[in-house]
């Protein structure tokens, strides 16, 4: 009624239209015509005039059937064009989209129509500006890419300069047979916009084959290289794993058969049965949470949109079956009841108290919208830090300068942190931020030179401290690269490096446990560890979606945009806890002692079972963006699920290459740490 109602010569528009379709039973994604197909409404008010000369329309009837077609059919992207021309502002750079001529109002008000025979010759002028709108893109476009192919790029250009010159010729007959600025409709014009209208919708054709096509063939290579891939990553294949998993199975089918001699050995039969079926239970637990994360979960948006719950709900499944078992064995052997029964509930109450309590990661520190962000929730945290650096980290006395170099990078950061929180916005903070960073670069680097060096070394030393140095000063160099994570993330992440410090602990030592009642077998091993890598990736406010980048970490040190060093920043911050998690657990694999040498329970099998899973889910992420690549979701939900998924490879991947590269040229000084576990 309002735009019925309007005032006069005042013209107002109302668009009502939809993004997609919808089947009949309420589906939506797809590519049938129902699904691909939306409504369009368009309502005047009847200052635009839009009923005056309906019936001389445009309709490409004067060149047949294709330019017909091209004036029928409207793409969602034509509205682009249409819009800006209605609202009198210029049409965006990189449309590739045609004027819908059928919307368009009469551009003279009532009083004005007998002045002119119909408003063709300014609907020719608006798709004459834009089709050069459009050239201009493509031949820029072209300029830098080669993806366009010169031969249409050259049929499109003579295509554009036809219909340009019929347009030059329809205005100079129209100056001819009218005085004054005012054009007539004419032949030629209505040529001219067919021609116009063509081009428009040759170019659309155009980018939807370079831009829109999947290249098929493309993405069935990538996914057979990747299936090899996967199944040469199996740990199946080798013997030991094979022999480890079948005898498990079968001394649980056998304490099944056993005869029974006496009471004793009756208990004793059920108490290895209990056991067996524990690990049992544990294993079978940790491949379906795994099967479902890594290979079912990327078939889903829901599921992807929901990623972070899932994942610490699979971590609490997994840690709590551990705890059963040590619970279930300790009640019956109270002498071996220890500490590190209760190390897998830390570890869950951990990821629940961390997803629960700390926020506000990625935010500036000025923004006091969360508790982890004030000096008296931050500076504790930092303090902590620091002391669990001294306690955890220090191995020799050769480390002094160390241990100074990393109380002055917290020091520097508390104060950054400090400086960004006061009302005094000339105080930034930032050169506290620079100094802590500089720290970090020094103490990365020192701890890099004391590891090469050890590696490097020839000195007969014995085998245990040789790899024990190599095991502090590699651990070091974590802690270091964590502190650099936490200086671009914010306050937030003082609170998260204390508790994944403390996760982190818990399962290294969990992964030291020798005693065969405390053994955890290498699949659950590396599912809890790839689980709390990803939800400490969540837990910090991150998501597979380039929209949930956290770009402030661009920003923490300096206010003028550097490329280099804030995208450095950016991915650090982005992939930095995958990157410290992985190492980490390549490093506690290649230094943990076992009992066992060719037992299944072996540490490196875990790191084994680990590239398994990452190899899975990558798999089934790239089968996943193939199969949906129709989805209406595909580009916000599924390709980057597909991306993160692709990059967590790359970097396990490269770790993977280091740790054979160094195995093959120092295997003498790269070996696995014999005592630690006696330590």
């Amino acid at each position: 009624d309002r735009i019925d109602n309007a005032p006069g010569k005042s013209c107002i528009v109302a668009f009502v239209l939809g993004d997609h379709g919808m089947t009949e039973d309420g589906n939506h994604g797809g590519g049938t015509s129902e699904e691909v197909n939306a409504g369009l409404f368009v309502h005047f008010s009847p200052g635009c005039n839009a009923r005056a000369g309906y019936d001389q329309r445009i309709d490409g009837r004067e060149l047949g059937s294709e330019s017909t077609q091209a004036f029928d059919s409207i793409h969602q992207i034509d509205l682009v064009p249409t819009i800006s021309l209605l609202l009198g502002i210029p049409i965006p750079y990189a449309n590739i989209g045609g004027l819908v001529t059928a919307i368009m109002p009469n551009p003279f008000g009532e009083n004005e129509v007998t002045e002119v025979s119909s408003s063709t010759p300014y609907i020719a002028t608006a798709l004459a500006l834009n089709a050069a709108q459009v050239w201009t893109y493509l031949h820029t476009y072209s300029l830098t890419s080669r993806d366009l192919p010169r031969e249409r790029l050259l049929e499109l250009k003579e295509l554009l300069n036809s219909a340009t010159t019929l347009y030059q010729e329809a205005i100079s007959q129209s100056q001819k047979e009218v005085q004054g600025n005012s054009y007539h409709d004419s032949a030629e014009f209505r040529q001219a916009c067919n021609l116009f209208k063509i081009f428009l919708a040759e170019s659309t054709g155009l980018g939807k084959q370079v831009w829109t096509q999947f290249n098929e063939n493309g993405m069935m290579l990538g996914i057979c290289t990747l299936f090899i891939a996967w199944v040469l990553a199996n740990p199946l294949w080798k013997r030991d794993v094979r022999k480890q998993m079948g005898s498990m199975i079968l001394c649980w089918f056998g304490s099944n058969n056993r005869i029974v001699v006496n009471g004793d050995k009756d208990k004793e039969d059920q108490f290895v049965k209990s056991l067996q079926s524990f690990r049992l239970l544990e294993v079978a637990a940790s491949l379906i949470c795994m099967i479902f994360y890594s290979g079912v979960l990327t078939f889903g948006n829901s599921y992807i949109e929901h990623e972070g719950d899932i994942v610490t709900f699979f971590l609490a499944i997994q840690c709590l079956l551990v705890f059963r078992r040590w619970y279930y064995e300790s009640n019956k052997n109270a002498t071996r009841t220890a500490i590190f029964m209760y190390l897998p509930l830390v570890v869950v109450l951990c990821s629940r108290f961390h997803n629960a309590f700390v926020t506000g990661h990625g935010l500036d520190p000025s923004i006091r919208l969360h508790a982890s962000h004030n000096a008296l929730v931050f500076l504790p945290a930092l303090a902590v830090l620091l002391a669990l650096r001294l306690k955890w980290f220090e191995s020799t006395q050769t480390l002094s300068v160390s241990n100074l170099i990393d109380v002055l990078s917290i020091v520097c950061l508390a104060c950054s942190w400090w400086e960004k929180r006061t009302r005094d916005h000339s105080r930034n903070g930032h050169e506290f931020a620079q100094a802590s960073i500089i720290c970090v670069i020094i103490g990365v680097i020192h701890s890099v030179y004391c590891t090469g060096s050890e590696l490097m070394s020839q000195d007969n030393e014995n085998q245990v401290q040789r790899s024990w140095k190599l095991l502090c000063h590699s651990r070091l160099a974590l802690f270091r690269v964590m502190l650099f994570l936490v200086i671009v993330t914010g306050p937030s992440t003082a609170s998260t490096a204390v508790i994944v410090l403390v996760q982190c602990a818990s399962l290294s030592q969990m992964m030291m446990q020798s005693k065969a009642f405390a053994k955890i077998d290498a699949p659950v091993m590396a599912a809890m560890w790839r689980l709390l890598i990803r939800q400490i990736f969540f837990a910090t406010n991150h998501h597979c979606s380039f929209n949930r980048l956290h770009f402030s970490a661009a920003f923490v040190a300096t206010d003028t945009f550097q490329f280099h060093v804030a995208g450095f920043s950016l991915f650090m911050n982005t992939f930095g806890w995958e990157l410290l998690g992985t190492l980490l657990l390549l490093l506690t694999s290649r230094f943990t002692n076992f009992t066992t040498v060719n037992s299944m329970d072996e540490p490196s099998r875990v790191w084994d079972w680990f590239c398994f899973y990452q190899c899975t889910e990558t798999l089934t992420s790239c089968v996943s963006v193939s199969a949906m690549k129709r989805h209406l979701m595909v580009w916000a939900i599924f390709a980057p699920r597909y991306m993160f998924a692709a990059i967590f490879t790359v970097m396990g991947l490269m770790f993977w290459l280091v740790d054979a590269l160094l195995l093959f040229t120092h295997r003498d000084g790269y070996t696995k740490f014999k005592g630690m576990g006696k330590d």
